[in-house]
Parts: structure tokens; sequence; C-alpha cells
């Protein structure tokens, strides 16, 4: 009975612990080094995961993977390479696993049935274990050569490098849509990128571990990192003409980001605040109905005209109602945000934390006003 009850304890006091031991890394200042500096303790298996999206592909992938082998190959990195099958139907299936067997570095993540490039690049992201995150798609429109370039730019203190296809290789219905669309979503998000949507991009793997992509949010990669704190930028690639197939995206990719648009903008200005939308909205249809209703009602205590007669009191009324509805679903909204508030890591956004040390130049102890380093976002060589 007493060991049954000790058991009890002590699973009590593991699931009480706070969220953030469980995602924060504590690190001692290193001794001899600038204050600034920090040591960087190896945390992933590989130095670089290349993630490829794949849909009805088969024609092309054996040639990007001879040029990713090439371009990759030479910089001495850890690597492998990720391609997610997003329910192809022409025999991608069995051209990757012919992949697999031959190079160990090849991970062929095959989905049950086509679901977007968002969820294909999620599979890679979670299956991921680089340092180091590049995309690209598997059309040969982008150069495997331009890995180098992204590496080099995020070395530099970026987060996220973003491809601009400066010379795309593209027909001018493409073309067009495009060039109009990056540059309303650089006007509106204040994020001044030529290209939002190209597919070649390099990460560090904390940033997409941050990503959460479903629908056709793969279009506003760069923004929501952006949201997020990420340092983001991007470099001129090389593109190429699709060689193999044709385009998966038709118009109707238009309407459909500008509706994502509306949802990145949304969850990043209201995510945390959805009473400042609802309420706000509520409150003034609220009052423009109270006003109505008020204007008719001093019309009828003149007896001027019987509200049986007025129309406009219908209008009062519903803009009345309406407003009570959104103020209780922004409330509603608000107790959501509140439950979800308590189970998210308060340090989920920090990117590092310093603490001083005593006089005697070691660190000092927790307990203390100026405890160790807390290292949540695992950078190298930060500076203070």
């Amino acid at each position: 009975m007493p060991g049954r009850t000790l058991r009890h304890v002590f699973f009590l006091i593991g699931a009480v612990r706070p969220a953030c031991y469980n995602h924060a890394r504590f690190v001692l200042p290193v001794p001899g080094r600038f204050p600034g500096d920090m040591e960087r303790l190896p945390e992933y298996a590989l130095d670089l995961s290349v993630v490829v999206p794949a849909y009805n592909e088969a024609e092309s992938l054996p040639l990007l993977h001879e040029r990713l082998c090439a371009a990759v190959e030479p910089l001495g990195l850890r690597w492998e390479v990720i391609y997610v099958d997003d329910g192809s139907t022409d025999g991608t299936r069995d051209v990757l696993r012919r992949l697999a067997e031959t190079d160990p570095r090849v991970v062929v993540a095959e989905q049950r049935r086509n679901s977007g490039k968002s969820l294909a690049l999620n599979t890679g992201f979670a299956l991921a274990q680089g340092a180091v995150v590049v995309t690209m798609d598997a059309d040969l429109q982008d150069d495997p050569n331009e890995i180098p370039n992204l590496l080099a730019k995020l070395d530099e203190g970026y987060d996220v490098v973003s491809g601009w296809k400066k010379q795309r290789q593209d027909p001018l219905s493409k073309r067009v849509p495009s060039w109009i669309a990056n540059h309303v979503t650089a006007w509106i998000t204040g994020l001044r990128l030529h290209d939002m949507n190209c597919g070649l991009k390099a990460y560090r793997a904390e940033c997409v571990r941050e990503l959460h992509l479903y629908g056709d949010l793969h279009r506003y990669i760069p923004i929501l990192a952006h949201y997020h704190g990420f340092r983001v930028t991007e470099i001129s690639v090389v593109h190429h003409r699709r060689r193999f197939g044709r385009s998966k995206y038709g118009l109707g990719r238009l309407l459909r980001g500008g509706l994502d648009l509306l949802t990145v903008l949304f969850l990043n200005n209201f995510r945390y605040r959805p009473l400042h939308l609802f309420g706000g909205a509520g409150l003034i249809l609220l009052l423009s109905g109270f006003i109505i209703n008020a204007y008719l009602s001093i019309e009828w205590l003149q007896g001027m005209r019987p509200l049986s007669q007025r129309p406009l009191l219908t209008l009062g009324v519903l803009l009345m109602l309406m407003g009570v509805q959104l103020g209780t679903i922004g409330l509603l909204a608000e107790l959501v945000v509140s439950v979800v508030q308590r189970q998210e890591d308060p340090l989920r956004i920090t990117r590092v934390v310093w603490r001083g040390s005593n006089q005697q130049g070691e660190p000092a102890p927790s307990s203390s006003a100026n405890p160790v380093l807390v290292d949540q976002s695992l950078r190298s060589e930060e500076k203070s």
C-alpha cells in the first residue's frame, strides 16, 4: 500500500510539472568565452534535410535525385532527402522505392491520398532530422545547385531564406497573376518579398517546428514565419522550364490564395484576442440598431408615425440581435483561447534569455535573481 501511494505521488508530480520543462534547454555559460556566446549542444542527427513533395512526377524524380546528390555531396554535410509522395497515380511510388533501395539517405513517405502540398510539407517537416531544412519542388524547375547559396545566406543570421524566381520560366498567364498577388500580399503584410510562393526555401529546424500548415497555407510560409518572429529574407535563384508533365495549379488558386491570406491575417491579428474582432463588430451593429430604434421610438412618442408602418424597425431589431450574437461568439472564442494559452509553453516565442553571473565569474544559482542562461531556440553563436 505505501509503495502504491508513493507511485501515485510521483505520477502527480510528473503530471503537473510546467510545460516549459519539456521544451526549454538550460545551458550554463561557457567559462573563458565572451559572455554573449553559447555552446552549441548537439541536438540534430543530421546537418541538412531536403524535403521534396511529389505528385505525379515519376519522370523527373530520377534526374532530380541525381542533380541533388551532385549539389549537396561536395558540401561535406550529413544529409538526407525526404520525398513525400502525395497520392500519385503515375508510378511515382515505384520510382521513389527504387531510389530508397539504392541510396540510404533517401526517406520516402507515401500519403494515403492526395492531400495537397501543405500537408505534404507537414509530413516532411515531421520526418526531418537536420538542423537545416530545405524544401524544393519535384518538377525540375527548382535548381539544387542553389542550395549552397541558401545555406550561405542562412549563416548570416536569418531563420528563413526564400528563393526569388527573378527570371521566371513560366507562361505569362502565370507570371502576371503571381506578380499581382505577391505585390498585394507584400503591401498588406509588410513583408517585402518578391516571390512568396517559391518552392525553394531554407529554414532553421526550430522554425519549421513552429509551422502548422493546412489547406493552402504553404503559399504564405514566409509570412507565417515572419509573424512568429523569425528573420526572413530572400535571394534570387535560377528557375528552369518544366520538362515533364504539367502544372498542378490553375486559375482557381487565385481565389483560394486570397481566402488563405485572410486566414493568415486573422490568425496573426486576432488569434489571441478574438473578442477584439467579434466584439468590435458586434458593438458597432448593436449601437447602430439601438440608434435606429431610439429614433423610431422618439417618432412614435411624438405621434408622428406608428411603428407598424416603419420597416426600419425590423432592421434595427435585427442589427441589435446580430450585435449580441457576435459579442457572444467573441466571448466563447476568448474562453477557448484562455484554455489553449494555459497549455502553451510561455517560452515558445522566446529567442534566447541571458542571465548574469556572480562576482567570481561562476554561474549564479537558479534561486537567485540571476539564474542560468535559458536557451530555447538552440541557435549557435548568438552574440549579445
